[in-house]
């Protein structure tokens, strides 16, 4: 198989596009599809602060590597999500990238936050791990990127797992998640950071293949708490299609965004969102769901570990704001005393354009 640009011997093969690429020229085919993206949907520009959540995987770290290659402002945020070496491992990956750029990394510790890690806050609310999970890296993310006064937060979903979830949400019938899926979330609330995602192109197969080329050490294991997830066996089935029909992730989810989810638009308007009387983050109830949950364990803990008739009522609205961002608001009590998780900064003079 020989190389689309140079004839010489190809080393990726792309076949959704019925082509293929040697090392260097799949190298500038990646990062000129990742370029399009960003320009085609408007993500950004380069006078732009971008926040890229990372997790140590090889799909977050290529996209921070391919904007920092391209010019852009881009920190990564990354969330010790407290699941033993897993987590240690992933934050080490994440601190040994950006020391290795000169680029900015935030981190935010959730158990020295929060008291325990998302496998703690699913037991202590009745919740599955991957929901605990996916609730804080949301809330998380947006706080962390208002907090800092960024413009935009990237995260890494690729094509396949944008099609596995359009997959899923087609199967539930879920309208309002089908209306929300698309490569750019524009800000609805004063309190809400738009979101992007600038792999949206890219297969998952091609991240991987990006990651060994440019020598980008990632974790290699997934996270445990996914053995067994719905989106798993979602990815499979797609990949049986794709095996004997290339094309079909693309065609699915590129279709999806250009065909049907402007009509679903129109007939479905997003919900009407209000701040959080709590932390004043984006919510379209009057707590915000993270809130809650936080609170929930809050009372968890310390009914665990108090002496009976030592226990007094909590204020309300005392989550209070993360370490390093605005504290002690109107209508907020600020946090007890911890370690500042989230202020520590690999290089932080860097300005990396």
């Amino acid at each position: 198989m020989r190389c689309a640009k140079c004839k010489g011997t190809a080393q990726v093969e792309v076949r959704r596009h019925h082509t293929a690429f040697c090392g260097p020229h799949f190298l500038e085919w990646f990062e000129a599809q990742v370029d399009r993206a960003v320009r085609r949907e408007r993500m950004f520009t380069p006078q732009d602060r971008v926040l890229v959540a990372v997790s140590g995987g090889k799909d977050s770290l290529v996209l921070w590597d391919v904007l920092l290659r391209l010019g852009y402002r881009a920190s990564g945020l990354h969330l010790n999500l407290g699941i033993g070496a897993y987590s240690q491992e992933s934050q080490e990956k994440c601190e040994a990238f950006a020391r290795d750029r000169g680029a900015e990394l935030l981190v935010v510790d959730i158990p020295a936050e929060y008291g325990v890690g998302v496998e703690g806050l699913a037991q202590l609310t009745g919740r599955v791990a991957c929901s605990a999970c996916g609730l804080s890296k949301r809330y998380l993310f947006n706080r962390v990127a208002l907090d800092r006064g960024f413009s935009v937060v990237a995260t890494a979903h690729n094509l396949d797992d944008e099609a596995a979830v359009l997959l899923g949400n087609l199967i539930a019938g879920n309208v309002d998640a089908l209306v929300r899926q698309a490569p750019v979330l524009e800000s609805t609330h004063p309190g809400l950071v738009k979101k992007v995602k600038p792999l949206y192109r890219i297969a998952e197969r091609e991240t991987a293949a990006y990651a060994v080329l440019r020598g980008i050490d990632y974790v290699l294991d997934e996270c445990p708490n996914s053995v067994g997830a719905r989106s798993l066996l979602l990815k499979e089935a797609l990949n049986l299609l794709e095996r004997d029909a290339p094309g079909t992730k693309q065609n699915l989810y590129w279709n999806f965004l250009e065909k049907i989810r402007p009509l679903l638009r129109e007939t479905s308007p997003g919900p009407a969102l209000r701040s959080c009387a709590h932390c004043g983050q984006p919510t379209t109830g009057e707590v915000c769901a993270f809130c809650r949950m936080t609170e929930r364990v809050t009372h968890s803990l310390r009914v665990r570990t108090a002496a009976p008739g030592d226990l007094a009522p909590e204020p309300v609205g005392a989550l209070g704001a993360l370490p390093g961002g605005p504290s002690g608001e109107e209508g907020r009590a600020p946090r007890p005393s911890r370690r500042n998780s989230w202020g520590s900064l690999v290089n932080p003079s860097s300005d990396r354009r």
